[in-house]
């Protein structure tokens, strides 16, 4: 296969197996170039201890933004807020997780990971201090908004890590530990931090975050590598460092005169592909050294200045439009997101009344079933969805399209139709808490692989503008809590808590079974939207000389 041929195919279509060998390694997607300092070629425990750093990340600083519910009332009867007032900073959170990383992204984009993450940290540490000593409303209101607008950052720079340091057929199982990660920050830290709001008082949990989220920003000043490396490939062009298929192919044949009796087995195709199994490393470059990678920005920075970082603001809006997937894939994340958070909404309130009579702790242990139901689908998924990609290309003549991995979101789609069921119509029946724990932890069993599928999809599929389309995804996926907050007391008050939960689950299956539609023209979507991908993809590496 040319490189010409494979240059042309449309976005994310790559080649996967070998099939002229049958025990055949996988071909490494994308390609890693040449440089021993690009993160593509870093040994596996670096890979996994930088995963592990920015999982940890995403636990604490989604354990700040999610535990704030569980003061509430302890924080009310000590300040004297009103319902409306607490409810109305959590709305403001809300919306400022939509645009947090528009504001910040570029910033990632054009300095690094690495001072992103340190600054978010070291932000997030002196918010928890101030929400420890939080006394009046103003207080209250600019914690929760600029907690979430730090916060945001946490939904893209992890998958822009991913991207940046994993292949493709690694990259599922590594997205789904991504949302279990964020499953726990969201259902079992307000359980730790009612236990803690009982035994020190609810300006505790704070000072347990500062500290927690000080001590993780001192670990990763000193162990977390930047992953932004930019002598990399759009879309099957050779980065420079490594040589295309073809290249590879006519060196190949120049040297047959003197290699005859080591090659004469191999086509030069074959042992072109052959070579793209692993990773060919230049070790005349030398590799950084340590005090190099504690930099506190990219060297690779790019130099467009504030057009540049102005830029970043609104693209991922324009890819959004121009680009289906994006579109779709932002969509079903806020269905997913809102299928999610309305039951907490709902047993936080409900449960507390007859026949269940809940106190504030057995409420909090209702985070255990969509913590269960979330490592329930991370343990199938994960490897699942990788090797399930690598079976499919192997009978694909060898070829991986991303739509291959949408197959399992509909798997699970039943599961979170018959939890969203279970749970609406058992609490508004009355039915048993065991019962109700059950519709939980499949809603969480059948959601969670949707959210991690379709991050995996997109950055398959349009690796080289994830970042910007992860924007898109998150502006769009935060609005629908933001709506649900105000909407849905109404809702239920207007047509009764099963027929909401009934209505709601139409919607939500209606959303995902929209995949069938690009696992039959998503791989048209993506010719169609080549020449807008390479765009964007261009302006995002864009260099000063531009």
């Amino acid at each position: 296969m040319s490189s010409t041929q494979e240059s042309s195919w449309a976005p994310g279509t790559v080649r996967l197996k070998d099939l002229h060998d049958k025990n055949s390694e996988i071909i490494l997607q994308p390609q890693p170039s040449a440089n021993p300092n690009d993160p593509l070629n870093w040994p596996a425990w670096r890979k996994y201890l930088n995963f592990t750093l920015a999982s940890l990340y995403v636990l604490l600083v989604f354990s700040l933004v999610n535990m704030v519910t569980v003061t509430w009332s302890s924080m009310a009867e000590e300040l004297g807020f009103s319902e409306a007032i607490l409810n109305d900073s959590y709305a403001a959170g809300c919306g400022a997780l939509s645009v947090g990383a528009v504001i910040l992204l570029p910033f990632a984009l054009k300095y690094g990971r690495r001072p992103l993450y340190l600054f978010s940290l070291a932000v997030q540490c002196g918010i928890s201090i101030w929400s420890a000593k939080l006394r009046t409303v103003g207080d209250l209101m600019g914690v929760n908004v600029l907690e979430c607008i730090i916060g945001a950052l946490c939904e893209v720079m992890v998958q822009m890590t991913v991207a940046d340091v994993f292949f493709v057929h690694e990259r599922g199982l590594m997205n789904s530990i991504y949302i279990w990660i964020y499953i726990i920050g969201a259902s079992l830290a307000p359980l730790a931090a009612g236990y803690v709001t009982d035994s020190q008082g609810w300006r505790w949990v704070w000072w347990w975050s500062a500290i927690l989220i000080g001590a993780l920003l001192v670990v990763m000043f000193f162990m977390y590598e930047e992953t932004k490396f930019e002598d990399r490939t759009i879309d099957g062009l050779p980065s420079p460092g490594r040589p295309s298929q073809e290249d590879q192919s006519t060196n190949q044949a120049e040297g047959e005169s003197k290699e005859k009796c080591e090659i004469s087995s191999l086509s030069k195709e074959t042992e072109a592909e052959i070579e793209l199994t692993r990773a060919k490393i230049d070790h005349t470059i030398p590799i950084k050294p340590y005090r190099a990678k504690l930099a506190l920005w990219s060297s690779t920075s790019s130099g467009g200045s504030l057009r540049y970082l102005i830029r970043h603001s609104y693209q991922p809006f324009l890819i959004c439009w121009n680009i289906p997937a994006v579109l779709y894939m932002s969509i079903l994340n806020g269905a997913i997101i809102a299928a999610l958070l309305m039951p907490i909404t709902v047993y936080s309130i409900y449960m507390t009344l007859p026949p269940y009579n809940f106190t504030p702790s057995q409420i909090g242990l209702m985070g255990l079933p969509a913590f269960i139901g979330t490592l329930i689908a991370t343990l199938l998924c994960g490897h699942l969805s990788d090797w399930l990609i690598v079976r499919m290309a192997r009978n694909n003549g060898g070829i991986y399209e991303p739509e291959m991995r949408l197959w399992l979101i509909l798997a699970f789609t039943p599961f979170l139709a018959a939890g969203l069921l279970m749970f609406g119509i058992g609490i508004d029946k009355g039915m048993s808490w065991q019962f109700v724990c059950v519709g939980l932890g499949l809603a969480s069993l059948g959601g969670t692989p949707a959210m991690s599928l379709s991050l995996t999809y997109l950055t398959d599929a349009y690796t080289e503008i994830i970042s910007d389309s992860l924007v898109a995804v998150v502006f769009v996926k935060n609005l629908f809590p933001t709506i649900l907050v105000f909407a849905l007391a109404p809702w239920i008050d207007g047509v009764g808590l099963s027929n909401v939960f009934i209505t709601f689950t139409v919607i939500c299956v209606v959303i995902l079974l929209g995949n069938i539609v690009f696992l039959v023209y998503g791989k048209r979507f993506r010719a169609g939207s080549a020449d807008k991908y390479r765009y964007y993809a261009a302006r995002t590496l864009e260099t000063p000389s531009r």
